[in-house]
């Protein structure tokens, strides 16, 4: 072959703008591409286990056992930088990684010894993809294990090592420019959230607030004296269906639910509902959280703003009153509301807080259009740093996104069967030819 065939003939990385990049059109000039087990390609290397009592954090070569983390360090390597390994045992088997440094490597973890006719980043770029393979091969019985000859018998791709050479440049920058814009959005994420966390914690705190013609009017109030807290009754996770009445159990509070919803996660039967009398929180009613592992866990609240009632948890409160909903929630999530139900929360295996404690909480109360603008300006901070569908959230997701879509477009090559087919089908062209000659 020529430079020209050995080069990737349109693979372009172009920059669109700071934050967005994409490879245009690529087309590899390798109508084949040759496959060969891994166990032909390279050794599969196991390492050697060592004991807590020899590993050191003042020790120079990390040391890799089940996890892609060290395990510690180690005085001495045993295999070298730019080595590919496939981590075999516990929750991590079959997770692949690579190291730019020397190492040593335990028998928790599988090395692929150097190769003259494969590049380990090459290598390791495509069994990255290849990991939900090799982790539906791992044996579960006891310790997770992937077996060694599973490692040996998958194919991989051969293109000529200029190509994969190529390739690996591509990818890295695509790894250094995913991830330094991921850490730029995680910060700006970060900073957007502390930003929120400020003006909601200052536009609830109006005891520092100025005398302005919004909130000279503010009242401070106890829960009690402005609303009714209904505790739910319970029922079980078993009792949940995909569809019926909707429902809200304790334990979704803290990972399903933010500041309102609309629609539940999840749905009781309706016989259920009506046999064991269970209690609906309805449009305008903030859902409240009452117990939990830690001081932190309770007290958050979520607006319910549906139509239809959902029924609560024994672990959850309704609290009903003339105040905005989205307002109260909001305010559940300030320092100045945890800070006044911390001396009522009963700690133990599980702290909760019963409705005498939550109805002692004082709410500033200022007239429904202020509470309507700061729940405005607050929504839009919780837009930016929550939402699923809109912010940064997704933005970073999206990068991820793409990154995983041009690693598995540049390492997509002819398969071993469409060659072998095409192998075939030209024998078989040669074979009539021949015959008809």
């Amino acid at each position: 072959m020529n430079k020209k065939e050995h080069s990737i003939e349109k693979g372009e990385l172009k920059m669109e703008n700071e934050h967005n990049f994409q490879l245009s059109t690529f087309n590899f000039p390798l109508k084949k591409v040759e496959w060969k087990t891994l166990g032909e390609v390279c050794k599969v290397l196991r390492g050697k286990r060592l004991t807590k009592k020899e590993l050191s954090e003042n020790e120079k070569f990390p040391v890799f056992h089940g996890g892609l983390e060290p395990l510690g360090f180690f005085s001495n390597s045993n295999r070298p930088a730019d080595t590919v390994m496939i981590i075999n045992v516990g929750a991590s088997a079959g997770t692949v990684g690579y190291s730019p440094v020397d190492f040593w490597s335990s028998d928790g973890c599988f090395c692929l010894e150097h190769s003259r006719i494969i590049n380990n980043k090459f290598l390791y770029y495509f069994l990255v993809g290849e990991q939900h393979f090799l982790k539906s091969r791992v044996r579960v019985a006891g310790i997770p294990t992937l077996d060694n000859f599973v490692v040996e018998k998958l194919l991989i791709p051969i293109p000529p090592l200029p190509v994969q050479k190529e390739i690996v440049r591509i990818l890295d920058t695509f790894t250094e420019l995913t991830a330094k814009l991921t850490a730029e959005l995680t910060a700006e994420l970060t900073a957007r959230k502390k930003q929120y966390h400020y003006y909601r914690e200052s536009l609830l705190d109006f005891s520092t607030t100025k005398n302005t013609e919004n909130t000279k009017t503010v009242e401070w109030k106890t829960l009690g004296e402005v609303g009714e807290f209904v505790r739910g009754k319970r029922f079980v996770k078993d009792d949940m269906i995909s569809k019926g009445i909707p429902c809200i159990h304790y334990g979704e509070m803290y990972t399903q639910y933010n500041i309102w919803a609309k629609e539940s996660k999840s749905f009781l039967s309706e016989e259920l509902v009506v046999n064991k009398k269970l209690r609906i929180a309805e449009k305008g009613d903030v859902v409240i959280v009452a117990a939990g592992e830690t001081i932190e866990d309770i007290g958050m609240g979520t607006a319910w703003l549906s139509d239809e009632g959902v029924a609560i948890h024994d672990a959850c409160f309704s609290f009903r009153s003339p105040i905005n909903a989205k307002y109260v929630a909001y305010f559940t999530r300030t320092k100045q509301f945890h800070d006044q139900i911390k001396k009522h929360v009963s700690s133990g295996k599980i702290s909760a807080i019963n409705a005498r404690g939550l109805e002692k909480v004082l709410i500033p109360v200022p007239s429904p259009e202020e509470q309507a603008r700061i729940v405005s300006i607050l929504d839009k901070f919780d837009t930016l740093t929550t939402s699923i569908s809109e912010g940064l959230p997704k933005e970073i997701e999206l990068r991820k996104k793409q990154y995983a879509y041009y690693r598995d477009q540049l390492l997509t090559f002819p398969s071993l069967r469409t060659a072998r087919n095409e192998q075939e089908a030209i024998q078989k062209n040669k074979t009539i030819q021949i015959n008809e000659r």
